[in-house]
């Protein structure tokens, strides 16, 4: 089957007809319209230059909050406040890390120019939201993504310091946590993220998640 062309409509074709290793279509814009759209519909763009590539991989990597996996060692970390942890505080140095540090068990290069731009919009429109560990006022570690509902659709995330991202993501989990996120997605498969409790479950079953868990 021909891989399916987006035109400037904002619109996605239905997520069964992505092929076997999740690529559902090519084309379109990084308009904040169609990012939400995607978002909402269990697709997300990712790719390195252009074309925009957009995927919806079956079976999906995910995270249920009350299901986080956090060691002894991480426990003993947190404990002891090893680092600051903010929200929302440096969501552009977060992105712009994350474009140039890879992250366990990807690699970074797929955040362009655009990419960073679009989010960066999403940020300014409510939507987009990071996550900082700082040590010495220095920003070490991160993450960001999409927040939709009761979802946190998790994009990326970097480390200059052991555990700092780590340490980022679990915070990040507990506030979520208290305001009733009951769905992160992982997108992809990493081991750092699986020995943090996240798994894999059928693409049908996150469809009918997002549709219960985002209004």
């Amino acid at each position: 089957m021909p891989l399916i062309r987006l035109s400037n409509e904002i619109l996605f074709p239905p997520v069964h007809l992505a092929e076997p290793e999740g690529l559902l279509a090519i084309g379109g814009d990084l308009s904040a319209e169609r990012l939400l759209l995607a978002y909402r519909s269990g697709i997300f763009p990712w790719y390195e230059e252009d074309p925009i590539l957009w995927w919806s991989p079956d079976p999906r990597f995910v995270l249920f909050p009350h299901e986080l996996k956090v060691s002894k060692s991480m426990h003993q970390l947190i404990k002891r406040n090893a680092f600051e942890f903010t929200i929302n505080k440096a969501f552009a140095d977060v992105i712009n890390n994350c474009k140039t540090i890879a992250r366990t068990g990807q690699y970074s290069t797929w955040i362009t120019e655009g990419v960073k731009t679009a989010y960066i919009h999403l940020h300014a429109l409510g939507y987009a939201h990071s996550a900082e560990a700082w040590l010495n006022n220095e920003l070490v570690g991160g993450l960001y993504g999409i927040r939709m509902g009761s979802v946190f659709f998790g994009e990326s995330m970097f480390s200059k310091a052991s555990n700092a991202s780590k340490y980022a993501f679990i915070k990040y989990v507990y506030a979520l946590m208290t305001e009733d996120v009951k769905l992160i997605d992982c997108q992809i498969y990493t081991e750092h993220l699986e020995s943090l409790g996240a798994k894999m479950i059928e693409r049908d079953d996150l469809i009918r998640l997002l549709k219960e868990y985002i209004p």
